[in-house]
């Protein structure tokens, strides 16, 4: 089909009149704010390996979806291999080993301090909990009080002292 010149010129101008309503400012800064909030606020995927029949695991993987984490959990019958492919040494060792951001986070570590070691990205391997502290993320019982250990290949340091899922100042 061939448009005349002539008919191209009326219809751009057609086109031209055409006016839309604007956005009010409210709708305009609710769009911002709603954009802003959703990429400044995303976290990274958390994968969690995992013994398949561990119910603590489990708990710990929920803790940290009520914090705003997406979740995945692998079960595996050889988390040892997991735990040496990722460096984690033997005496900070917990009962589940996950993955987030390039850091490893070994047992039951609070989200609130994840979060923190993702704002601050250390130079280091990750975060441990050893053992099953009562009380911490995922565990049963009165809280008791307990230490979450920066470590690397070079060494560790305390990255706080926490009481459940709260750290004590």
């Amino acid at each position: 089909m061939t448009v005349s010149r002539r008919t191209a010129l009326h219809l751009i101008t057609a086109a031209a009149s055409i006016s839309f309503a604007p956005l009010s400012r409210a709708d305009d800064s609710d769009s911002a704010r709603s954009a802003t909030t959703h990429s400044a606020d995303a976290l990274p995927m958390v994968t969690v390996n995992k013994d398949p029949t561990c119910s603590c695991c489990t708990g710990w993987a929920d803790h940290l979806r009520a914090e705003g984490f997406p979740v995945t959990e692998v079960a595996t019958s050889d988390l040892k291999a997991v735990k040496t492919r990722l460096g984690v040494p033997t005496e900070l060792a917990g009962c589940h080993t996950a993955e987030v951001g390039g850091y490893v986070i070994e047992g039951h570590v609070p989200a609130v301090a994840i979060k923190r070691l993702l704002a601050e990205r250390p130079a280091a391997t990750g975060l441990a909990v050893p053992g099953m502290p009562a009380g911490s993320p995922g565990m049963g019982g009165e809280p008791e009080i307990y230490e979450v250990t920066l470590f690397h290949p070079g060494g560790r340091t305390s990255f706080g002292r926490y009481q459940g899922a709260n750290q004590l100042p």
